[in-house]
């Protein structure tokens, strides 16, 4: 997905619906069976599951959703045409149907991408589900006022750039053929090989058109998944689900379904979030958090305590922090002192201030350390653990800088140990070291946001951190340096403005691969290609760590999401 900040006025995300962002991944609890916690272990059906929140499961229309490989609380609802694997670690990160019999069938050139649908697909009420729903379902996220998901439809679908949706323009959009109920056809403006990955975002969920009811819809949307919503209360904050009595297991391989209810409930503290499921009493007992992590000075409480350690799932979700540089702006306008600030960067103290070893891993490649990404191991301005602050003095003077450096480095006052202060500090004393004065200037959220990513008053060193629409280097590179992506009058995210012809025409050529594996090596290859421009300084790739409840049991976090799945938990 995109940066958290973005995400959030996007839609309101952690991943998640970030989403987006964040969680726990790789394979369960580090020293404890992976699958479950308690006595036994077995997953049984029955019972309520908790999901206890901090951030409201705002806007819950599949129109309006942002999110990773479909969500998490939303994927109990609304199912897609694919979605991602539902297994430990690197497993996760793979594409698998759900409503379609398969993961697309691309033309020669993967501009056209056909599909099936699965026979015996019902909605919450028993009508069936057909392949015009899932037509209707992605016109309708074009309208104005159902914004706030993934825009690449709109780039890639033809003819679409300036379609307004179906309540203003019926005749709907001539990219999306629909031959019979069950055979669904996306013509695309350029060749799109990670087209199935794009397929899990919830705009592919099917909406009957009978049923649609603007803007009210997110109050009952009309479940193709394992769950009904039967309650949402201001706007997200309380949800609750009940099985789809329709929902038939027998075609979805994907979603276990084990609890009889789901009931989320959001708006509440962090330290309030793991204090319930540390003490895990009464209806805590079988709660989980997909947004809420453990802070520095928990994580050292809880390592402290054998039970409570054993209820830690730990995962990475593709995510980098990085230093950003506008070379447009003195002094990193010269290579040599953007190559300067990378040699003195003391990645340690980085991570220490990032909460730790068990919460951030160095970063000296942009791409996330996951093979699906891409990740080609490189280390372009060797600094060791410390800094090498003498090699960062020497291309200094060779710069014409032989007395040092004044420079002023933007970051968030936000405490997320990512773009915050504490980092902006760790960076201001190694860089110190090698004879470069950081002047710190911390910005509220909001104008931090608006003033990053904005061409006209982009900074030239400042903070900054981007996290996956979905595992793949596409969406991971694309937005940061194609040069034409960058937006003069809106949200950039080409933060060193980068527009390189070689770069973009290697961009489209890997899109053009519908082989996933050849794709990432191709990724690696050209993350390694910019890494050399130096127009980033990578820091760290965060770990998550997440309690749960003692009764809560089938414990399952992929690498796509870095979140503990609620779609195969089970509390019996």
């Amino acid at each position: 997905m995109r940066q958290p900040s973005v995400i959030a006025r996007r839609v309101a995300a952690a991943s998640v619906s970030l989403v987006l962002a964040a969680g726990a991944a790789a394979c369960g609890p580090e020293d404890n069976d992976a699958k479950g916690a308690g006595g036994d272990s077995t997953p049984h059906k029955g019972g309520t599951l908790t999901v206890l929140n901090a951030n409201p499961q705002q806007d819950f229309d599949p129109a309006r959703l942002y999110t990773s490989g479909g969500g998490n609380v939303p994927s109990l609802v609304f199912r897609t045409l694919t979605t991602r694997n539902r297994e430990d670690g690197a497993a996760g990160t793979k594409v698998v149907p759900d409503l379609a019999t398969d993961t697309g069938r691309p033309n020669k050139d993967a501009t056209v991408w056909t599909y099936t649908l699965k026979k015996g697909l019902k909605y919450e009420d028993g009508t069936p589900i057909t392949s015009a729903d899932i037509k209707y379902g992605i016109e309708r996220s074009f309208a104005p006022e159902l914004s706030g998901g993934a825009p690449y439809l709109r780039d890639w679908l033809v003819g679409a750039a300036d379609y307004q949706g179906p309540y203003k323009d019926d005749k709907g959009l001539d990219a999306i053929e629909t031959p019979d109920e069950r055979t669904i056809v996306f013509h695309l403006n350029k060749p799109e090989g990670e087209f199935p990955y794009l397929a899990t975002q919830t705009q592919f969920t099917p909406v009957p058109k009978a049923k649609d009811t603007g803007t009210k819809y997110e109050e009952h949307p009309v479940s193709s998944g394992p769950y009904k919503v039967v309650r949402n209360e201001n706007d997200g904050e309380r949800l609750v689900l009940e099985r789809n009595p329709h929902w038939s297991a027998a075609t979805d391989a994907e979603r276990k379904a084990y609890p009889d209810k789901v009931d989320v409930r959001s708006g509440l503290d962090s330290s309030v979030i793991n204090q319930r499921l540390s003490a895990s009493q009464g209806a805590d007992a079988a709660a989980v958090t997909t947004d809420t992590n453990l802070g520095p000075a928990e994580l050292a409480k809880v390592s402290g305590d054998r039970d409570l350690a054993s209820r830690v799932g730990t995962g990475h979700f593709g995510y980098t922090n990085y230093i950003a540089f506008n070379p447009k702006v003195k002094p990193f306008d010269d290579v040599k002192v953007r190559q300067a600030i990378s040699y003195a960067i003391d990645r340690s103290s980085v991570v220490n201030a990032a909460g730790g070893s068990a919460l951030a891993e160095p970063a000296t490649t942009f791409l996330p350390n996951q093979k699906s990404f891409g990740y080609t191991p490189y280390d372009l301005f060797p600094a060791g653990k410390a800094g090498d602050p003498a090699k960062a003095r020497q291309l200094l003077k060779e710069a014409g800088h032989p007395n040092g450096l004044t420079v002023t480095l933007t970051h968030s006052n936000a405490r997320d140990f990512e773009t915050s202060p504490e980092i902006a500090t760790a960076i201001q004393d190694a860089l110190k070291k090698a004879g470069i004065t950081v002047k710190l200037q911390g910005l509220e959220e909001n104008d931090y946001s608006d003033k990053i990513h904005n061409v006209k008053t982009e900074p030239g060193f400042f903070l900054a951190h981007w996290g996956a629409d979905w595992p793949s280097g596409g969406p991971f590179l694309a937005p940061i340096f194609d040069g034409r992506q960058i937006v003069e009058d809106g949200a950039n995210f080409n933060t060193g403005l980068l527009n390189d012809k070689s770069v973009n025409a290697e961009i489209d050529a890997i899109n053009k691969l519908t082989d996933l594996d050849q794709a990432a090596k191709r990724w690696g290859a050209l993350d390694k290609k910019i890494g050399e421009k130096a127009l980033t300084v990578p820091l760290f790739h965060p770990v998550y760590k997440r309690l749960y409840g003692k009764d809560v049991k089938n414990i399952v976090i992929s690498d796509w999401t870095g979140v503990l799945d609620v779609s195969q938990v089970a509390v019996k």
